[in-house]
């Protein structure tokens, strides 16, 4: 032990007994690729045994954000983990990519082994939802840089798509439709609006009773993962587009995944919207459009797929335990317009 590095508020016995914690949460992780070595300097994996032809390989990295406010907040960290991961493979799925492996990263200002092994074990709830292995990471203890009980937690992940089925825009046409997902809540996105709402507008307390929980439950629900009924469906059927709706609502995100000239009609009332967006647009009194502007609004990912394969993609999600609903169709007039 090093008593002058723990003067100066860094403590490796807590960084070993970290690293103990957390190598269980790490094996429940393992999938095909996933080589024995972790605590080495760098993670390991074997693509060759997913015999794929021609490999391109698909990479995301994200963090939270301040969703890890309301975290620290409700002194629940066996979550957000989970929030780190989805935010990556979500991203590298919507190229048709299937994600291998992750890696994360943990800045904490005073290493409690008990909340890093909370936020581990989130990190790898959401990489068995995922299938990918967690095959390595990081957690620094920066006293000078993070107030004591809080800290950030990013994440990298790696996936593979076969060349030629690489999703781009160049496969949407006008008159495809729109596929739907819908989201887990307000997922990962939009935190620091949320919290200017309830905390510096109007002073509300985590603990508040909403629908059959609290609001700081329901502000802490973990983004849904769709990797394993995504893939289920790229299996089955051709995809032309796939959209993460994150940061930029359906605003910014849904015309990633189309051509320029094109746009997207989007039916409104043809999902549900959860409770929490109508309580916090009511409460914060914005525009519906600046809500579509920052929210997912309860549609997390999109499917863009010929009009003919719509009831079995429909079908196969439904198989899958999405609730997934067909909400719009392209156009070739540029942007995302509502009905």
């Amino acid at each position: 032990m090093s008593q002058h590095y723990n003067d100066a508020g860094v403590n490796l016995e807590a960084g070993y007994e970290s690293v103990r914690r957390i190598k269980s949460h790490t094996e429940r992780t393992r999938n095909l690729g996933m080589m024995a070595n972790i605590g080495s300097f760098g993670g390991l994996f074997d693509l060759s045994l997913y015999k794929i032809k021609d490999p391109v390989l698909v990479s995301g990295t994200d963090g939270v954000g301040t969703k890890l406010k309301v975290a620290f907040m409700m002194d629940t960290h066996d979550t957000v983990g989970i929030d780190a991961v989805a935010m990556c493979v979500n991203d590298i799925l919507a190229q048709g990519a299937l994600p291998l492996y992750f890696l994360d990263y943990i800045a904490i200002g005073k290493n409690k082994p008990e909340v890093v092994e909370a936020l581990v074990k989130g990190v790898a709830d959401g990489c068995v939802q995922a299938g990918c292995a967690l095959i390595g990471g990081e957690t620094a203890e920066m006293p000078d840089m993070y107030q004591d009980g809080e800290y950030d937690i990013a994440g990298f992940a790696v996936g593979v798509a076969e060349k030629s089925q690489l999703i781009n825009p160049s496969k949407v046409k006008a008159g495809q439709v729109v596929i739907g997902l819908a989201s887990s809540g307000v997922h990962s996105n939009g935190f620091s609006l949320v919290r200017k709402i309830l905390f510096k507008d109007h002073h509300i307390s985590l603990n508040e009773p909403f629908e059959d929980s609290t609001l700081g439950k329901t502000l802490l629900t973990p983004t849904k993962i769709y990797v394993k009924s995504v893939m289920a469906v790229l299996k089955e059927i051709p995809v032309s587009g796939i959209a993460h709706i994150t940061g930029g609502g359906f605003i910014e995100n849904m015309p990633r995944c189309i051509q320029e000239t094109q746009g997207l009609l989007i039916k409104k009332g043809s999902w549900k919207i959860p409770t929490i967006f109508p309580y916090l647009q009511n409460l914060g009194k914005i525009q519906e459009e600046e809500m579509y502007n920052v929210f997912n609004m309860g549609i997390g990912m999109i499917l863009i797929v010929d009009q003919k394969d719509s009831e079995k993609a429909l079908s196969i999600l439904k198989e899958q335990g999405e609730i997934a609903s067909l909400i719009g169709e392209v156009s070739n007039t540029p942007g995302v317009l509502f009905q």
